[in-house]
């Protein structure tokens, strides 16, 4: 086995690791898989064989380049264009694969993926690394150029809106919540506005993210009924044209949909369901995005 060889399998042992410090900061699969790879080109120019914790010190790579994609993302200001939902995990099958499982451990569903979108990148560089990877402060302040006591503040800064996001924690059993979204669908159908809202809860969010190329297309609604009317007036007419099929699918692990229109993925919705209601819906509507994120579940990939 050759010198190069050797460390590309060396690489591959911490892959799912990277990848799922990736998704954490970014919240966007190809970015994530950029921020890897770029950290893959730097330990084969580098070598690595000065580096004794290779987890470590990949980690960091990874961390420093995503680091520096949440900054360029800020100046770009994107975000302020409109809604901007996450990448969610898809998949058609009943369980998620390893891979998947692997990045949506500690829970990490589109509900706090949308709330770690709304803080700055240093808080969530310090957040992630330190409350879902617990790396201590001492070696975060190094990536953020801050002193350890201040990458604490960043962290506890973090927690606290994260903690005041009131983040659900959604139903445990998958069957309770696919049958929530199937009454969901069913009085969207109907145009049932009193089952609509007996299926949402009051405090209910739906986002919809059509892309950057049509801000004025996004949606933020709050509340059951106001979201219930939304629905009625916009989802309920196109759920209804016989060309669009639902396919039920897990999104981050939870319930959720991928439309198609004449066979091709044009939407994806996640639910998080809690309490035997809806509490988010979470709908991609950007038919590149779309067709990128569902391509694996619908072996387009």
């Amino acid at each position: 086995m050759d010198e190069e060889q050797w460390l590309a399998e060396r690489f591959e042992e911490h892959r799912g690791h990277l990848r799922a410090v990736a998704y954490r900061m970014l919240g966007s699969l190809t970015e994530a898989d950029d921020a890897v790879q770029d950290a893959w080109l730097r330990l084969s120019r580098s070598g690595g064989d000065q580096v004794q914790d290779l987890r470590g010190w990949l980690t960091t790579v990874v961390a420093r380049v995503c680091l520096n994609m949440l900054r360029a993302r800020n100046v770009r200001r994107e975000e302020a264009l409109g809604v901007r939902v996450p990448d969610p995990l898809v998949s058609m099958d009943e369980e998620l694969q390893p891979e998947l499982q692997a990045l949506l451990a500690d829970s990490v569903g589109l509900a706090l993926l949308v709330v770690l979108d709304t803080l700055s990148p240093a808080e969530r560089l310090a957040f992630v690394l330190h409350d879902m990877f617990d790396l201590p402060f001492e070696d975060i302040a190094g990536l953020a150029g801050r002193t350890p006591a201040a990458v604490r503040q960043l962290a506890s800064r973090a927690r606290r809106r994260v903690k005041g996001a009131g983040v659900p924690d959604p139903d445990p059993d998958l069957a309770r919540q696919r049958k929530v979204v199937d009454a969901f669908f069913a009085a969207a159908r109907g145009g049932d506005f009193d089952a609509l809202v007996a299926v949402l809860d009051p405090r209910v969010v739906l986002r919809a993210d059509p892309g950057a190329r049509h801000p004025a297309a996004s949606l933020l609604v709050h509340g059951a009924e106001a979201v219930a009317r939304q629905v009625l007036s916009g989802l309920a007419p196109v759920i209804s044209r016989p060309a669009l099929h639902l396919h039920p699918a897990l999104v981050n692990g939870a319930a959720g949909v991928i439309v198609t229109m004449r066979g091709r993925p044009v939407t994806v919705v996640g639910f998080t369901v809690a309490g035997g209601r809806i509490v988010e819906i979470d709908a991609i509507a950007d038919a590149e995005r779309v067709r990128r994120i569902t391509a694996d579940a619908l072996g387009d990939g």
